[in-house]
This record gives structure tokens, C-alpha cells and sequence, in this order.
């Protein structure tokens, strides 16, 4: 069963998607108040103002779902709001002159099974930001969309490759201790459990081919 909070700009909005969605098999509707425990958080509005931004905001922080996941329905969304409704949860868009109720529900399906919905439009804002962060923030560090620097992916390869440590400080010109370091401040950096679930975070992540 899918949980779902909805906040509508106005009251006739609101009430005919909760009347909408108490129809369909598999979701049910919070009362109010209770949308700490929403599965989805559904808002609807014409216009995406700081008040919906901070709405955003509000319901990742009191969210006791961690894969809660937003929906929003509105007119438009600024290609500048996008990276701050994302880190709220932000995973599904449906432009309210184009959506029907029925795909308002797929959204809310496509999110609640953590997947994302996002019109073409949002989808080349998302692939231009990504770019962006990978060139002017991440690159200069010597960092990768990874997480990982550049050292620590030369690590991981050899790793994969089945080196031990002391080839593997031969190969790269390094002494033992300093992969030995590399490979421990990544592990405790990225919550891993030994060289094993590291390299295997590097090829889920596609930092090793």
C-alpha cells in the first residue's frame, strides 16, 4: 500500500485528488498532519513559488520514510529550482495543462517504486546540471561523479584486477602505506565494509567499467 500526502494550492484541487486517488487500488490518502509517514508527497499548484520550495523542504525533513519521493504538479518549474526541489526529494513532474488524474497516479506509482517521471524538458535540465557539476566542481578537485579521486579509482582498478597491496604500491609508485591509507579513508569516507564492497560500489556506480 502507497502512502500519500497531499497538498493542493487550493481547496477544490486538493479535494478532487484526494477523492481521485481513495479510488484506486493500492493507495491510500494521509490525513492531515501525518504526512511525516507518506510514502509520497504529492503537491499540486499553479505556480512554484518559495512557499512550494520550502514545502518541499519541510517534508524531507520530517519525513520518517527514506524513500520518500515527491510528486509535483504545476504550470511550470524554473530550470533554477530544480537542483534544490531534487535534494528535498523532487523524482516525479507532470505539467499540470497536460495531466489527467490517471498519469497524476502513475507518477505517484513510478515514485513510490523509486523510479522517476520527468518531462523531456526537466530531464535535459537534470543531464546540463550534472555537467556542470561534474566540470566546475568535481573535476578541479581531481574528484569523480563517484565520489571517488582519481588515486583512489587507480586503487580500486588494481583491486579489481586482483593485486595485492604491495603490487599494487609498486605499480602506482607508492609506498604500502599509502595504499593502505587510500584504501581506509575511502571505506570509512563512503560507509564501506572492506575492499571487496569497494570495488563493487565502483563498478554499481560505473566509476570501473
Amino acid at each position: 500500500m502507497i502512502s500519500i500526502a497531499v497538498f493542493a494550492g487550493d481547496r477544490i484541487t486538493g479535494d478532487g485528488a484526494v477523492c481521485y486517488l481513495r479510488g484506486q487500488r493500492g493507495l491510500t490518502v494521509l490525513p492531515d498532519g501525518a504526512e511525516a509517514q507518506a510514502d509520497v508527497v504529492l503537491i499540486l499548484t499553479t505556480e512554484v513559488t518559495e512557499e512550494t520550495m520550502a514545502l518541499m523542504e519541510r517534508a524531507a525533513a520530517r519525513s520518517v520514510r527514506p524513500g520518500m519521493g515527491i510528486v509535483l504538479v504545476a504550470a511550470g518549474l524554473q530550470q533554477a529550482q530544480l537542483a534544490r526541489a531534487m535534494r528535498s526529494g523532487l523524482r516525479g513532474v507532470v505539467w499540470r495543462q497536460d495531466s489527467g488524474y490517471d498519469k497524476v497516479v502513475q507518477a505517484v506509482r513510478n515514485v513510490a517504486a523509486g523510479d522517476a517521471l520527468l518531462p523531456a524538458r526537466v530531464q535535459g535540465w537534470l543531464v546540463d546540471h550534472v555537467g556542470v557539476v561534474e566540470r566546475d566542481v568535481l573535476r578541479p578537485r581531481g574528484l569523480t561523479p563517484s565520489g571517488l579521486d582519481h588515486r583512489e579509482v587507480d586503487v580500486l582498478r588494481l583491486l579489481a584486477d586482483g593485486f595485492d597491496t604491495t603490487e599494487i604500491a609498486q605499480k602506482l609508485n607508492y609506498s604500502e602505506r599509502t595504499i593502505k591509507s587510500v584504501v581506509s579513508a575511502m571505506l570509512n569516507r563512503l560507509g564501506l565494509r572492506n575492499r571487496a564492497h569497494a570495488v563493487a560500489f565502483a563498478l554499481r556506480s560505473g566509476t570501473l567499467p
